[in-house]
């Protein structure tokens, strides 16, 4: 019988409106008060150096996400997130099957 190890799942939230002076390492110790933080995603536009001011935190655990979107309000900085269940993991720039219309 094969040992079963840590679950690969992660369970993501999507978090928009984020202040260009939080780091990715703040946004990871904000969301640890909800659960164990797997990763956080945070994109940087390469020209200017900032981050896009979104990005998605995965929780180890489903108990962590939920708790994350249960909670009403979430301010970092004086500035409300917009935080929302991520549905699938489709990243920008990545194909995501739908064609575009031929303009001509």
């Amino acid at each position: 019988m094969a040992a079963v190890g840590p679950s690969r799942r992660v369970f993501e939230v999507f978090v928009a409106r984020i202040p260009w002076t939080v780091s990715a390492n703040e946004i990871r110790k904000y969301f640890a008060q909800f659960g164990s933080v797997k990763r956080c995603t945070l994109p940087f536009n390469k020209e200017t150096g900032f981050h896009k001011s979104f990005c998605w935190v995965g929780f180890s655990t489903e108990e962590g996400f939920k708790n994350a979107l249960q909670k009403n309000t979430h301010i970092l900085e004086g500035v409300k997130l917009d935080v929302q269940h991520q549905k699938k993991s489709v990243f920008p720039g990545q194909y995501s099957g739908r064609r575009i219309a031929d303009t001509n």
